[in-house]
């Protein structure tokens, strides 16, 4: 949790930063469970946004990789602008809209809008990526987050071994995947409406990886019921949804909900961010657990 004389010293250290036209006025922004983050406006009248966080090993975080993923991002035409960067700030143009919901996406409408985003980032924000850059597999992340976890003598050690089995065999069942530059975290919340266009933001999980993760990942995140998914499937690939498919994509659902569960577990030892780590753990677990068991019986 901040408290109040390490916000002002993160306020003071966003006016200080040497790209504001005089003087700034600044509000934090709720939501980030990764960064802590400010909407500035300076006196020219510009908005933006400044995220403040240091890399995450723990999580895979690496900063440079979300800066030069964001950029890439803002070139292919799917993210605001990049302004400014420097180790542990990461400033953007401000977009005036409003995040989507759950609900938003729970509809044929709005996915139909946010598919063709979603294509444009798979397809050309890795062509623009400039420099070294992550891989996202969700497999690997489980694995080195039961490590973690061992290493800091988790109260869930006991329930790891059956976690990772099951997790082993959900690989097994995703098969062979093409691979793309993918968001990997696509929450809701990450994905703007200016009234006009979708913009997609917070690229600190980006990486090359699978594209039927962040499709499993809005899914899950988002609640869609099995019509929508294969609405999902569909449109995104412009075929039909076969069962093999459904199955992967199935597969990788249950990996999307193991590995929120696992994150949290590590972040109940390593943040020391203002947010309820412990009840998150028990929600998604149940959330994986209900996920897992659809799975086994298609």
């Amino acid at each position: 949790m901040l408290t109040g004389p390490e916000l002002e010293t993160l306020k003071a250290r966003v006016r200080g930063l040497p790209l504001w036209s005089g003087p700034v006025a600044l509000q934090r922004l709720e939501g980030g469970i990764t960064n802590v983050n400010f909407h500035v406006v300076d006196d020219s009248g510009d908005g933006y946004v400044v995220r403040l966080g240091d890399d995450i090993p723990v999580h895979h975080v690496m900063r440079f990789n979300e800066a030069a993923a964001s950029r890439a991002a803002a070139v292919a035409g799917v993210s605001p602008d990049v302004v400014y960067t420097e180790p542990g700030v990461l400033v953007v143009r401000f977009v005036e809209g409003r995040t989507l919901g759950e609900a938003d996406l729970r509809s044929v409408a709005m996915l139909d809008r946010f598919i063709p985003l979603l294509i444009k980032v798979h397809r050309d924000v890795g062509a623009a990526f400039r420099g070294a850059a992550l891989t996202f597999w969700p497999f690997h992340v489980l694995r080195d987050y039961g490590r973690s976890l061992r290493e800091g003598d988790s109260r869930h050690l006991a329930d790891l071994p059956a976690l990772l089995g099951i997790a082993e065999k959900l690989e097994a069942a995703v098969g062979d995947i093409t691979m793309v530059f993918g968001h990997n975290d696509l929450l809701p919340g990450n994905i703007l409406d200016d009234g006009r266009r979708l913009w997609l933001i917070d690229w600190d999980y980006a990486g090359f990886g699978s594209p039927l993760f962040d499709l499993a990942n809005l899914a899950t995140n988002c609640g869609l019921d099995e019509k929508l998914e294969r609405h999902l499937l569909e449109s995104y690939f412009e075929a039909p949804a076969t069962d093999a498919l459904y199955r992967r994509f199935a597969a990788m659902k249950c990996a999307s909900l193991l590995r929120e569960t696992l994150w949290s577990m590590v972040s109940e030892i390593h943040s020391s961010l203002d947010f309820d780590y412990a009840g998150y753990t028990v929600e998604n677990r149940a959330r994986f657990a209900r996920a897992h068991d659809a799975f086994m019986n298609l």
